[in-house]
């Protein structure tokens, strides 16, 4: 359909209407929308004059048609067959029946046509013009982000043909009652602003739905047939529904009203808790107060008009109504002969802006979750359960699925057929963290010792026994739940089966009840046929004049004293098994023998760096407390030897060649700490130059900047991984260093990339020093291999993460820590069916830090569908937008950003429009409606396309991205949750006596006041900003100064200061730190400060520097990309 269609022209919007009697008029006071100069619009929804208003109509109850343009003055009627469009929303009329004695039937949506115009194409120059005939604030507030509507559909799912809501005999009427005399509407540029649309949160029935409108066009109903005109010129009669009388309303004793909006209750606002049985997108008329039946708890209907001098709504607790304006200019008072029902009309409201209140939350979103699913512990025992959210604090009971901090997907519920995943495009994919740290209150995996034999496997995929093997013949053998292959059980494992087939002995055996386990390998799974010694870690420090000058090999050294004592140890070890060595470097190498037996460590100097050896055995890799004296001389006298150093020039793929060969004739894994200061400019393999180019910022050129600029490194990488050699990189750059390059081998290898720009002692010491203790102290499993192997119909095709393979199912890692995930998609290859699912089972192959060979399983099983609707309902936002980020950020390697960014913004309107299409019940094409479970995929989505990789502001350097880009590919849900939505607390509204946390507000600036204190977190800083008119009992308590001109912005930690306010938010900021796998830099913005710019970087919900679009606008371009699928 057509959707930008000319049509006659209508009264504008906000004058009074003729010819409803005896409806209430809703009243809306107006702001200006944003990016639009004020006059170019009509008013939007005014008061209109108060109309008597009856007892109301017994039985059910719909929203009214309050206001009605007059009929065409030709009094053509309308040819049969052709639409034309109403003034309500399709919410408001659906499952019903029409009150006219002709039933009304839904023509195709493809005829475009209004009287009197022909359809005008979607590519017409954009204008603004006046909208159609205003609905009510009962009805879904069309034309206009204000209210938002939220009742739970808990009907079961309807016969088919029936659109979502109850199941009822009638079938779905096209229910809109028509005014020919609809407004113009016109297509917007996005250089005037977003174009209209009106949003519904449609769902599948059993979940939580939203009704919400977006500035819509004119029409906002469903074309009707010819059979259905109106019946007097300029009335129609009231809509009658299914489903929704008084008693539907939410009473004290009823279902509750979930609190579907922050902020105050925004008076004349759409009603905030549907009743229970109603339809999707339904909309019910205000209560009136002398309404019988249950009492209305914290419902408002809009006032009436009653007094001359009232101008709209007077502005709300929060703010989102903005000033009350006087009237618009071009537009008299009220409509030129209207009848006046019984009271003064009044003025005209002041223009209104696109209300963000009405567009969906993450704030409320995530409140919504933790305050439902975060008291219940979570049971993992039954197929496709989608886990609460990660911002949710929850406990995990393993009972035959792998736990969500293990693994989590796109979607629990994935489609039967290849044809059903093409057309939704919901990409179906895992997030994998194999070594993820648990709480304190959850088990670790058992450990299960089967001892020579190995573990039971299946003799033809060879899966690992787990909870969906199905025993038979009494327990003789077992059918493969992957491959269907059956295999006998040897005797040794042999148990007989119960009543309902089920062995014995199965809640003794981990590897039958439990989601998650680990065995312990035979030689069989380790290197050639011999158990693996136990690792190694090598430090090799830059010691050229920058790092020497910067006090940065001085602050190592003294570091590493006290660290050697936290190597990471395996159960009740009394010490860590690993051994460690030292290197030092600038142009040329310095290996040190700290051996236990030597009253002095040796230095031996390799300056044939083209040819690479080690030059000693015996002495290099120690035990920490066997030559500890010997250690800790050698560290007091690294800094002092190179004090007075003139070399600025470095090495760099000679020092990972030493490391890697000194683990080679060390026979064993390890991981090399390379502290590094810039870029390798000294003659040696993997010599780099300067070919930082701004200019090719969006040019077809731009995807080099995020390529290693020679292949050198990635046949290192290559060699690394083979042996077990794990990179961590520590970057202290001054300048462009190659981070593109440099960062291959960490990449490649599993490992860690920390960067610290500009670095300097006072202000960055802290961040640096908790990050090694961190990195030196996690768990990690060494010289690994994972493989995920799928149950028949679908399997792995394709991985994302900080690895390296040589085949196409084998992902082999020299080394993975408790912080790295790997992402896996999944393609059909064949029919899935309903009845046995889809399983997932991953496999992981390390060495741990005493040596063990071990195999760690993670068993998923999710449910298949064959209804697009049960796909949309099982899906998860969070793991979704980690992996469109970690697919993006791949794709910048080989496309131009562009297109990248186009890519995901098509893919994403793809996979709502799928939903309108086939999902959501029928209603406008005004209407936006969004899946329960995604109506955050569009904010979301907006902060990965405006994210430093896809749109990079002008003081975001190259090596800046190519950091992020690494660092993004290797990060679970949570930490993307938190990195592209950061979390904002007002710090003022912190409760010192209490645990809780304040409430958390959207990133918006317009949601900042400046007699407050904000901390925002994105899992990379920590901001404090502080308002110009905070109280400085606030600023003494936290900063220790008197006013807020005494604020350091230098300050890298807050002052420790003996007050209650101060410990609370130290201690939030404490609590943050812990929770992220990184050591955040803590920033304090002052108001109008220089840094301001920086922070209001993360308010994601605004337009930023670089172009990327506020959330309204980008709503909206959603929206119109979804109409243009649909068309």
């Amino acid at each position: 359909m057509s959707v930008n269609q000319q049509a006659h022209a209508g009264l504008p919007y906000g004058q009074p209407q003729p010819g409803y009697q005896g409806y209430q008029q809703s009243g809306y006071g107006g702001q200006q929308m944003s990016g639009v100069h004020h006059s170019q619009y009509g008013v939007y929804n005014g008061p209109l004059p108060g109309y008597q208003q009856p007892a109301p109509p017994q039985g059910t109850l719909r929203a009214p048609p309050t206001s009605g343009a007059p009929p065409p003055t030709s009094g053509a009627s309308v040819p049969a067959g052709q639409p034309v469009y109403s003034q309500f929303g399709q919410g408001d009329v659906q499952n019903g029946v029409a009150t006219s004695a002709v039933q009304m039937q839904r023509p195709s949506a493809s005829q475009p046509f209004i009287p009197g115009t022909a359809p005008a194409p979607i590519s017409q120059p954009a204008t603004f013009q006046q909208y159609g005939p205003a609905p009510t604030s009962a009805q879904q507030l069309t034309n206009h982000m204000a209210g938002m509507q939220i009742g739970s559909s808990t009907s079961a799912p309807p016969p088919a043909g029936l659109g979502y809501g109850p199941p009822t005999s009638v079938p779905p009427a096209s229910g809109n009652f028509t005014v020919t005399g609809s407004g113009l509407y016109t297509s917007y540029s996005s250089s005037q602003g977003p174009p209209p649309v009106t949003m519904t949160h449609g769902l599948p029935p059993t979940s939580l739905s939203q009704g919400l409108s977006l500035a819509q066009p004119a029409f906002s109903g469903p074309p009707l047939s010819a059979q259905h005109r109106p019946q007097a010129p300029g009335f129609l009669p009231p809509p009658c529904s299914t489903g929704i009388g008084p008693s539907s309303y939410p009473s004290a004793t009823g279902a509750p009203r979930p609190s579907a909006m922050q902020g105050s209750q925004l008076s004349g606002q759409a009603l905030t808790g549907l009743p229970t049985s109603q339809p999707n997108h339904v909309s019910s008329p205000p209560p009136h107060p002398s309404m019988s039946g249950p009492a209305m708890t914290g419902l408002q209907g809009p006032p009436l008009p009653t007094h001359p001098s009232q101008s709209g709504y007077q502005m709300q607790q929060n703010g989102s109504f903005g000033q009350v304006r006087g009237p618009q200019p071009n537009y008299g008072s009220a409509y030129p002969g209207t009848p006046n029902y019984g009271s003064q009309p009044a003025p005209p409201p002041p223009p209104k802006r696109l209300d963000p209140d009405s567009i969906p939350s993450p704030i409320q979103v995530i409140e919504d979750d933790r305050n439902n699913r975060g008291s219940e512990p979570f049971i993992t025992g039954v197929r496709g359960q989608v886990p609460p959210l990660v911002t949710t604090n929850f406990l995990v009971k393993d009972q035959g699925n792998a736990s969500p901090r293990y693994i989590r997907c796109t979607s629990y519920n994935i489609p039967c057929t290849s044809d059903m995943a093409k057309q939704s495009q919901v990409p179906l994919a895992a997030v994998i963290k194999p070594l993820a740290t648990l709480p304190t209150d959850e088990a670790p995996p058992y450990l299960v010792d089967h001892g020579e034999p190995g573990p039971i496997r299946c003799n033809r995929c060879k899966a690992y026994m787990c909870p969906f093997m199905q025993f038979i013949e009494g327990g003789r053998r077992f059918q493969c739940c992957f491959c269907s292959c059956v295999t006998e059980v040897p005797p040794h494992y042999f148990q007989h089966l119960d009543h309902t087939g089920k062995r014995v002995d199965f809640y003794d055996r981990p590897e039958l009840s439990l989601g998650s386990y680990e065995f312990l390998a035979t030689v069989s799974y380790c290197k050639n046929n011999k158990f693996p010694n136990p690792p190694a870690f090598i430090f090799m420090i830059d010691v050229s004049y920058n790092a020497v000058k910067s006090g940065l090999v001085r602050l190592i050294c003294e570091e590493l004293k006290s660290l050697l004592d936290y190597l990471p140890r395996e159960g009740n070890m009394e010490e860590s098994a690993i051994r460690v060595g030292f290197v030092t470097y600038n142009k040329v190498l310095h290996f040190y023998n700290v051996k236990s037996s030597l009253a002095q460590p040796q230095m031996m100097v390799v300056s044939d760096v083209a040819d690479m050896f080690v030059p000693l055995l015996d002495g290099f890799l120690v035990n920490v407390n066997e030559s500890r004296t010997v250690i800790v001389s050698l560290l007091d006298q690294i800094p002092e030897m190179f004090a007075d150093t003139r070399e600025t020039e470095t090495v760099f793929a000679p020092v990972i060649q030493a490391g890697m060969e000194a683990l080679k004739a060390a026979e064993c894994a390890g991981k090399l700490f390379i502290f590094h200061t810039s870029l390798p400019i000294a003659e040696a393999p993997g010599k780099l130059k300067n070919r930082d180019d701004r200019k090719l910022i969006n040019t077809d050129k731009e995807k080099t900047l995020f390529q290693p600029q020679t292949s050198f490194y990635s046949n290192l990488a290559k060699d690394c991984v083979a042996q077990g050699c794990c990179v961590d990189l520590f970057l202290f750059p001054n300048q462009y260093l190659d981070v593109a390059t440099l960062g291959v081998v960490p990449y490649q290898t599993g490992g860690t990339i920390y960067k610290y720009a500009y670095f300097q002692l006072e202000t960055d010491q802290e961040r640096f020093l908790n990050d090694l203790r961190k990195d030196v102290q996690k768990e990690v499993g060494f010289d690994a291999v994972m493989r995920v192997r799928t149950s028949t119909g679908i399997r792995a095709t394709d991985f994302f993460g900080a690895f390296y393979m040589s085949n196409t199912t084998d992902v082999e890692l020299a080394g993975l820590d408790c912080d790295k995930t790997i992402t896996v998609e999944f393609r059909h290859d064949d029919k899935l069916s309903e009845d046995s699912g889809a399983l997932l089972q991953c496999a992981l192959l390390y060495t741990n830090c005493a040596g063990q060979r071990r195999l760690r399983i993670h068993n998923l099983s999710l449910n298949c569908c064959t209804q697009l609707a049960d796909l949309y309902r099982n899906c998860e936002t969070d793991t979704l937008i980690n992996f469109l980020a970690k697919f993006a950020y791949r794709g910048v390697l080989n496309n131009p950003v562009k297109t990248v960014r186009d890519t995901l913004i098509n893919q994403c309107a793809q996979i709502l429009a799928c939903y309108r299409k086939n999902c959501a019940s029928p209603s406008s094409a005004g209407q936006l409606i969004l899946p329960e479970c995604m109506k955050l995929l569009p904010v979301y989505l907006n902060c990965v396309l405006k994210s430093d990789v896809l749109q990079p502001g002008a003081e975001v350097t190259t090596d800046d991205r190519a950091y992020i880009r690494q660092l993004v590919s290797s990060m679970d849900v949570a930490e993307t949750n938190v990195f592209f939505y950061p979390r904002l607390l007002p710090l003022t509204k912190v409760d010192v006596d209490s645990d809780t946390l304040p409430a958390a507000i959207r990133n918006s600036e317009e949601r900042l006041s400046k007699g407050d204190m904000y901390l925002l977190e994105n899992g990379l800083n920590i901001f404090v900003w502080v308002g110009v008119n905070v109280q400085q009992g606030l600023i003494q308590n936290l900063f220790g100064v008197s006013s807020f001109n005494y604020i350091s912005s230098t300050l890298s930690t807050l002052p420790v200061l003996e007050n209650p306010f101060s410990k609370r938010v130290r201690s939030i900021i404490d609590m943050f730190q812990a929770q992220r796998s990184r050591y955040m830099k803590l920033i304090i913005v002052k108001q109008e400060d220089k840094l301001e710019m920086l922070f209001k970087h993360f308010l994601v919900e605004d337009k930023s520097m670089s172009g990327g679009a506020s959330y309204v606008d980008f709503l909206c371009h959603m929206h119109k990309e979804i109409r243009q699928l649909l068309s």
